[in-house]
């Protein structure tokens, strides 16, 4: 049985760290109560893991760093995944670096729950060529986790009518993907999520998402069950 939980931001505007989302996360995990948590996206691993570990903490769950352990065998013992956000590029080049994208792909196959938040979205997808993020390093390969069906852009926003700004737009890039790719992209708002088990997607949270298939014009996605 797959299980992912897939949301496009860590704090919401006026809350705290995962304040937004602690609900559906222990609503997710159920009984579950140890993570392993994979901070490759950001620079500073200890501190990136003292944030982590002192908010889970408060929700009764342990968190174990990947960076202090052999990372095969934690992958192999793990009760479930947490894969922080931050550069989606430096985190799947680590990824790749450690040799641990089929091992993780193959847990959560076999039903162990993933976690993912910003960057940890982008590597539950097929790839991660619909990141916001600068490629700072080169990870090898573009190919992620293959978790899902469906690319997803985290962080996703409408253009601004009253903006000056005449730079690209989101949809603009996701229509450039679509120029050169043929799957169907979710752009999911700040404050919502996705929850995927199985076969069956449901979109939760604050705002909904944006569904964008190749020539197509993009459709806006409402709380509850979706088909792509």
């Amino acid at each position: 049985m797959k299980r992912l939980l897939l949301i496009s931001n860590s704090i919401s505007y006026g809350k705290g760290y995962l304040d937004h989302c602690e609900d559906a996360i222990m609503n997710f995990l159920g009984e579950i109560r140890s993570l392993l948590f994979i901070p490759y996206a950001l620079y500073d691993l200890d501190n990136y893991f003292s944030t982590v570990e002192k908010r889970f903490g408060k929700m009764g769950i342990k968190t174990s760093p990947i960076h202090n352990a052999d990372p095969l065998e934690a992958i192999k013992k793990a009760k479930g995944f947490f894969v922080g956000g931050g550069n989606t590029f430096r985190l799947l080049k680590k990824m790749n670096d450690s040799e641990l994208i089929k091992p993780m792909r193959d847990a959560v196959l076999n039903g162990i729950p993933y976690i993912g938040i910003s960057a940890g979205i982008n590597l539950a997808s097929p790839t991660i060529k619909t990141t916001n993020d600068m490629p700072i390093v080169f990870p090898g390969s573009l190919d992620a986790l293959n978790l899902i069906s469906f690319q997803i852009n985290p962080h996703y926003i409408d253009p601004d009518p009253s903006s000056t700004h005449k730079g690209e737009t989101r949809e603009q890039r996701i229509k450039e993907f679509h120029e050169e790719n043929d799957t169907p992209v979710i752009g999911l708002y700040e404050g919502s999520w996705i929850r995927a088990e199985n076969d069956s997607i449901t979109i939760e949270g604050k705002k909904g998402a944006k569904l964008f298939r190749k020539g197509e014009k993009p459709i806006l996605l409402k709380n509850g069950p979706i088909v792509l």
